[in-house]
């Protein structure tokens, strides 16, 4: 999975250069709130996205040490397989498998029924963090989004659309917490 990219940075810094402009001419002091309110979503928008890439990269190692085991509960199938396919093959001749076959076939069997649980358990663990990912990904596009519409209320000298980008936040901040506490 990609890295979240941070697309709100230069709208961000755009927003503030006009803030600051609007501000020297003395007008408009809810601008300055804006501005503040925009670098808080930002921050959080930094951290959402850092988050998410650590859940993506933690899925993604999951699921490398599951298919690894898989592998290895295919490999000792494969083994009894042979082994049993040589037993067989002694007795069409006529003679006797070593007793150490049948040992060596159920104790793969059973190192199989391991290695499954914890391959699954793997996959879990994997399925869990794509879960986390995906939230904490809506938590960062939300704050992007609510950082447009910031930097859009400045431009267009609109509260409502600043109340509108402080709304998209608080979603935005839900996403975050149900990612990191639930």
């Amino acid at each position: 999975m990609d890295e979240i990219e941070n697309y709100s940075e230069n709208i961000h810094e755009q927003s503030n250069e006009h803030a600051h402009h609007i501000l020297s001419e003395g007008k408009e002091k809810w601008v300055l709130y804006v501005a503040l309110t925009t670098a808080v979503i930002a921050v959080l928008a930094a951290i959402t996205g850092l988050l998410a890439g650590d859940h993506a990269d933690e899925a993604m190692l999951s699921q490398i040490h599951s298919s690894d085991q898989w592998a290895f509960y295919q490999a000792k199938s494969i083994k009894s397989e042979i082994i049993a396919s040589a037993d067989k093959t002694l007795l069409a001749m006529g003679k006797t498998p070593a007793a150490q076959d049948s040992a060596k076939i159920k104790a793969n069997k059973s190192d199989q029924a391991k290695i499954m649980e914890e391959a699954k358990a793997a996959q879990k663990e994997s399925d869990g963090h794509v879960a986390k990912h995906k939230i904490l990904a809506r938590g960062v596009t939300l704050f992007q989004v609510a950082i447009a519409i910031g930097a859009i209320s400045i431009i267009t000298k609109r509260k409502s659309l600043w109340l509108a980008s402080v709304g998209f936040a608080v979603i935005g901040v839900f996403f975050l917490l149900q990612g990191t506490l639930f």
